[in-house]
């Protein structure tokens, strides 16, 4: 049996394509969608390890190299809210099978490149397919799942896989490039992309028209304002704060970002509807996307740092000591999204996470020039590990929650788009601290020429200086997060099942 095309909303809306209770393809629609979505978090962290022997075999500069990152990152936040209106006006199934298809072509240039500005290329396209289907992916899991006791297992495995992506990205790479070669860390896509292309063309099937419309001007000023603002935190971590192409980039992207603020009151169909996020539930969701994308760099950088240039890991070792890390998130997001959301909401599981993810973060401010794995890392990783689970799975459940299916895709691409605006404000501010912490320490204690122990204890304690500052963030988001979302448990989703009756809400809000 496929999966049927829902009825049409409650509240009125066009049809939504779900999956019936008694339909047993819906659970293979979530392998298909976790793969898919599996893929593109991969990418997001799995080429970092790869970067120095890719650099031996294209022979490209340092300066070169950050490209390899900042291209995918460009077109993936420039374009995710464009997608994810794409897919509500064009149709989810057209815009997963084709967003596959051209991430799968994309890694397959990029695994065969030649040179520095192939491979460039090739992650600029796979950016721009990403875009494509992560907004896809998780509105085709809001809209396939509506019973609430089967919605929460459904986000808990998809919370597991989108929390834990970055890190499995690392242990892969790490595995790939020791293994094999850095090549593979492009062809492994392949894999993913095959299986989920197979399965999304046999079990998705066409749904109705949304009613949604494309907003021409909203799209070119959002577009401008992402691009300019992800390029300018990423030329802040790779160059200067004080450099134009730095501030007045980023304040160009801010402008722009004002005035799609206020278009979006004034257009007829606009690209970001009001209603989506002034909802205090979604609003506060995609803040704690933004949050969390900031403050998780301090473990996915700092400690990759610390362990390959201070404890001298390899890049296999170093995947491998995340790996506890990763197992921690994927049961903090099943537990919470099975258990926790349907009895007390995403109010105390975001708060609470952010605390517990400012813990591991304190924690880690205790690494030394001669500590072992286990005493001071295992433990704040693990920790850190169960916050990021908690997050993800009161964060991506929350921000799609209550949307009319017209607005399923727009309302996924802006967790998405949170978390990569967070990642690259991260990557630059944190690395700017690191490095202006690490020279404070070199002024101030040695004299002349610095030692190679001076230098080693400097950059350490550029480490621990990030890891305080990312303390602080998460507890700030504890704070701001928590007094934003609503208490008490989410209403059920506003679209019912085909045949089915709409279900009574989770439990009346508090």
């Amino acid at each position: 049996m496929s999966a049927r095309s829902a009825a049409p909303a409650a509240a009125g809306g066009p049809g939504a394509a779900t999956a019936s209770a008694g339909d047993s393809n819906r659970w293979l629609i979530l392998t298909v969608i976790c793969s898919a979505y599996l893929m593109i978090t991969l990418d997001a962290t799995v080429m970092n390890l790869a970067l120095p022997s890719a650099q031996d075999a294209l022979h490209f500069t340092d300066a070169d190299k950050q490209w390899i990152v900042t291209a995918y990152a460009l077109c993936f936040g420039s374009l995710l809210l464009f997608c994810g209106r794409l897919a509500d006006l064009v149709g989810r199934k057209e815009t997963f099978l084709v967003g596959l298809t051209g991430f799968a072509v994309a890694s397959a240039v990029g695994g065969a490149s030649g040179s520095f500005g192939m491979l460039v290329a090739a992650r600029a396209c796979q950016g721009v397919f990403a875009a494509l289907l992560a907004p896809t992916a998780l509105s085709l899991l809001a809209t396939t799942f509506t019973d609430p006791k089967e919605r929460g297992k459904a986000f808990g495995v998809f919370s597991a896989v989108a929390a834990s992506g970055a890190g499995l990205g690392l242990l892969i790479g790490g595995a790939l490039t020791s293994g094999l070669n850095w090549r593979w860390c492009m062809y492994v896509n392949l894999l993913f992309a095959a299986f989920a292309l197979i399965g999304g063309a046999m079990l998705l099937t066409r749904q109705p028209r949304t009613g949604a419309r494309m907003d021409v001007p909203g799209v070119v000023v959002v577009s401008g304002g992402m691009f300019c603002l992800v390029y300018g935190f990423s030329n802040a971590a790779t160059h200067s704060w004080h450099a134009t192409s730095t501030w007045g980039v980023l304040a160009l992207g801010g402008v722009l970002l004002v005035v799609f603020s206020f278009w979006m009151f004034r257009a007829e169909h606009p690209l970001l509807p009001p209603r989506v996020v002034l909802d205090r539930n979604r609003g506060g969701a995609y803040l704690t996307a933004l949050i969390v994308g900031i403050g998780i760099y301090g473990v996915l950088l700092f400690v990759i740092y610390y362990m390959q240039t201070d404890l001298g890991y390899s890049a296999i070792t170093s995947g491998v000591a995340l790996l506890p890390m990763v197992v921690a998130t994927a049961v903090a997001s099943n537990v919470g999204n099975i258990v926790l959301m349907p009895k007390v909401g995403p109010r105390p599981l975001v708060a609470a996470g952010m605390l517990v993810n400012a813990g591991g973060m304190a924690w880690l401010t205790r690494i030394g020039p001669e500590s072992g794995y286990a005493a001071a890392l295992l433990g704040p990783t693990m920790l850190i590990g169960l916050g990021m689970g908690l997050i993800y799975a009161a964060a991506l459940r929350t921000g799609t929650s209550g949307v009319e299916p017209r607005d399923a895709g727009i309302a996924s691409a802006s967790i998405s788009t949170g978390q990569q605006l967070g990642g690259a404000m991260g990557t630059a501010l944190l690395n700017t601290l690191a490095a202006s912490a690490a020279s404070d320490y070199l002024s101030s204690h040695a004299h002349g020429k610095p030692a190679a122990a001076q230098i080693h204890l400097a950059t350490i304690h550029g480490y621990t200086t990030v890891f305080w500052v990312c303390t602080a963030i998460f507890a700030a988001g504890a704070v701001v997060c928590g007094a934003l979302l609503r208490g008490g448990p989410l209403p059920a989703p506003a679209f019912p099942p085909a045949g089915k009756p709409a279900p009574q809400a989770e439990k009346a809000r508090s």
